[in-house]
């Protein structure tokens, strides 16, 4: 910490630099709580799209038992052909946002096969888009967290660090300006008494 000049300049100095950081404060802390907000959304979501993916499994267990059947190929009958992603400016953070989901369904003959596979692929296709959008949360959930951390750091740093070291360096140069003062009005005192004792003498 560099030391303070003692000085009228100093201490205006220093209540700009306080007037700016109480001045910010309250909106940093602001997007602070609003980025908790939006945290807590993105793990809601996540959390929904996990139970949506629990339920799709247990569907799937119900209604499709044959799946064990090892005598039909169901190998590479839905994939993912491509993920588009885009970037949306939340609150000074850039998360990601699923644009667009192209899933490919394989060639099956519609006579060759059971009919439960057209409610396979319907389940697995649900599954494909569930699973891109857990992982897309996962990373929105991931930066607002980093974001979260990095505007709580700065709100404690005005807070705890920089308002209350301002303070203290305005108290402590406004008792040096006024102690100065006083000094000064002793000292013209004395000169004051010294120049009349010496008229007088």
């Amino acid at each position: 910490m560099s030391r303070v000049a003692l000085s009228k300049s100093s201490l205006a100095k220093q209540n700009r630099a306080l007037a700016t950081y109480e001045r910010y404060l309250p909106s940093l802390d602001l997007k602070r709580k609003q980025l908790v907000a939006e945290r807590a959304k993105a793990l809601a979501m996540q959390e929904a799209t996990r139970r949506e993916m629990e339920a799709l499994r247990a569907q799937v267990q119900e209604q499709l038992p044959m799946l064990a059947n090892q005598d039909i190929a169901l190998a590479d009958l839905v994939q993912v052909r491509g993920v588009q992603v885009a970037e949306e400016n939340l609150l000074g953070t850039r998360v990601p946002v699923l644009t667009r989901l192209d899933i490919a369904v394989g060639d099956y003959g519609y006579l060759s096969t059971p009919h439960w596979v057209d409610n396979l692929v319907t389940a697995l296709k649900r599954m494909l888009e569930l699973e891109a959008h857990l992982a897309l949360q996962q990373r929105r959930k991931t930066l607002l967290d980093e974001a979260v951390r990095k505007v709580t750091q700065r709100v404690n740093l005005f807070d705890k660090v920089l308002i209350p070291r301002a303070r203290q360096n305005i108290r402590r140069i406004k008792v040096y300006l006024a102690d100065a003062e006083r000094a000064g009005i002793v000292r013209s005192k004395i000169a004051k008494n010294k120049r009349l004792r010496e008229a007088l003498a």
